[in-house]
């Protein structure tokens, strides 16, 4: 499909413009419309929903993701931000990079999971809020290493397609390495990080940190994402767009108090 009346797909990502992930999608979602992929040019990834507002960025347009065969419908450009930076360099630059706007967006897929408080640090998905934000639904997508990733395109691509003509929505999709083909609608569960920072010596005798330790847990959860994935399933999660906490009884009672005193 490379027609007007095809559906449009603005492709981003934070592992970089030359992943396997990004290839892969990009692949399976041209049977479906056209694409114009914006990525990072280097690995983004645990930048959260960062925008480059000091530092002046580069934009470049490459072939089909470095491919010897572009793929026809689409079309390739690398920023040298951060995910967020692409959505946003893509969506308010003119024509320079989409012809008309997107009707979703989709971000990944990601090498590696974003399940339960990822979501707050997650480049993936920060690139697809960005343009959740304005209006246009977004997808983002993760699959744990090793997971089969032309499978997880052709679920990608169904998904998107049917976000096609929705209102302002995000969703993230998140997909075990061994996964038993259910498609599950989950919430957000809770993974406890080995938590830690590693200091060390650079060969001139300064000292430099490394900040996270490798290992993740989870308890079990019913309903969430974690559980999900413990049983093997894909889950589909709706993320808010609005922080607000509605009702906190505690916010009225400070309000009260600071007036007052």
């Amino acid at each position: 499909m490379t027609s007007s009346s095809a559906p449009l797909f603005l492709l981003s990502n934070d592992d970089g413009v030359h992943s396997e992930g990004l290839r892969r999608a990009l692949a399976a979602l041209a049977t479906g419309g056209d694409v114009v992929v914006c990525a990072p040019e280097s690995e983004q990834s645990a930048v959260s929903h960062s925008l480059s507002l000091h530092t002046p960025r580069r934009l470049r347009r490459l072939d089909a993701a470095g491919s010897s065969a572009p793929i026809p419908g689409t079309t390739v450009f690398a920023v040298d931000g951060t995910p967020a930076d692409c959505v946003y360099v893509a969506l308010h630059a003119g024509t320079r990079v989409l012809s008309r706007r997107p009707d979703v967006i989709v971000s990944g897929i990601n090498r590696g999971l974003n399940l339960g408080q990822d979501a707050f640090y997650s480049g993936t998905i920060a690139a697809a809020r960005e343009g959740a934000l304005r209006g246009i639904p977004g997808l983002a997508v993760s699959a744990e290493v090793g997971a089969d990733l032309d499978a997880i395109a052709a679920l990608t691509t169904r998904i998107a397609l049917q976000l096609v003509g929705t209102d302002r929505r995000l969703l993230s999709l998140n997909v075990p390495k061994v996964w038993n083909g259910e498609v599950r609608a989950a919430r957000l569960g809770t993974r406890i990080y080995e938590e830690t920072i590693d200091f060390r010596r650079d060969p001139r005798g300064r000292e430099y940190l490394w900040i996270g330790g490798p290992g993740v847990s989870h308890a079990s959860d019913p309903g969430s994402d974690t559980d999900a994935f413990d049983a093997g399933a894909a889950t589909l999660t709706s993320l808010l767009l609005d922080l607000t906490r509605e009702g906190d009884p505690l916010l009225g009672e400070i309000a009260r108090t600071v007036v007052s005193s």
